[in-house]
């Protein structure tokens, strides 16, 4: 058993943002009591306690009496550097076993462990933001930082969603890891290990290009069988005679041209075009009316 124990984790301040104990000082409640027992967060900051599940307020610090700062006692820091790693674990459905990650990744000695089950199209996912608040609560106090994933889809299974996570953890100075698959293998966003951040960012430009043909395929598709695509479809003459004069000889704004105007087909019938819409139909019309002067050139 460590003695003094509780200095160990006072040699750090608390890094929970609901108690936020400066160094010297036990970890308080949200209503202003000594805590029962210190945050997880703070005292797996001191490597000799990462393998504690608590640390119990001693005696001396009087749990649950009224919190108060005290004096900083010094403490010799570690004699190696701090390293903490974060893992993730994730299923999208109830009948996936998540155990065999959960193994996996406490196999390969994972100080905090967050997992949930919930499907990659759903875009909070809680347990993964409150992973990757711990990471940044922790990088923020001087120690490495590294997020475990059991494998690449677990992480995010869209280019988009896996490059956005690893700007994330770039941003933050937090290195991935994964344990299986193809990008096995621990990978720093400042070091030799950016070639991963690049690879998500040319595969989310990928992707992006994919939906974008993907998109004009559909619409050229449904032009041809006589569907309309886009805004509001302007086919009076009325409409567009009034947009001219509220721009030409009132001189209002696209956003109040497009308050007055009332569409009058189609399922968009008796609301308000866009100003996108207005400004379309303009620019339509200034187009086909400059057609003949400029041919005679």
């Amino acid at each position: 058993m460590i003695t003094d124990t509780y200095r160990l984790v006072e040699s750090h301040a608390c890094p929970m943002s609901t108690c936020q104990a400066p160094a010297g000082s036990p970890c308080r409640t949200t209503s202003g009591k000594v805590a029962l027992k210190y945050h997880t967060a703070r005292f797996q900051l001191v490597p000799a306690l990462r393998s504690e599940l608590h640390v119990a307020t001693p005696a001396v610090r009087h749990p649950g009496s009224v919190w108060t700062a005290l004096p900083v006692q010094k403490v010799a820091p570690p004699a190696v550097p701090m390293e903490v790693r974060i893992a993730y674990a994730r299923v999208s459905t109830r009948t996936q076993e998540i155990q065999s990650q959960v193994d996996a990744l406490e196999a390969s000695g994972v100080h905090r462990l967050f997992q949930e089950q919930i499907s990659t199209r759903v875009r909070e996912r809680p347990e993964m933001k409150a992973a990757l608040a711990a990471a940044r609560e922790y990088r923020s106090l001087g120690a490495k930082v590294t997020l475990v994933v059991h494998e690449m889809k677990r992480l995010g299974r869209g280019a988009l969603e896996l490059l956005k996570a690893a700007e994330e953890l770039r941003d933050a100075e937090i290195e991935l890891e994964f344990l299986t698959g193809p990008l096995a293998g621990k990978h720093d966003p400042s070091g030799h290990g950016a070639a991963l951040f690049a690879f998500f960012a040319a595969m989310a430009e990928s992707e992006r290009d994919y939906i974008r043909d993907k998109t004009l395929e559909g619409q050229e598709t449904a032009r041809k069988s006589g569907k309309a695509i886009g805004g509001v479809k302007v086919s009076d003459d009325d409409m567009l005679a009034t947009a001219l004069r509220l721009r030409d000889q009132e001189h209002l704004s696209l956003r109040e041209i497009a308050s007055r105007l009332v569409t009058r087909t189609g399922k968009k019938r008796g609301q308000h075009p866009s100003p996108a819409t207005v400004m379309r139909m303009l620019r339509e019309h200034d187009e086909v009316t400059a057609l003949p002067s400029t041919s005679t050139h």
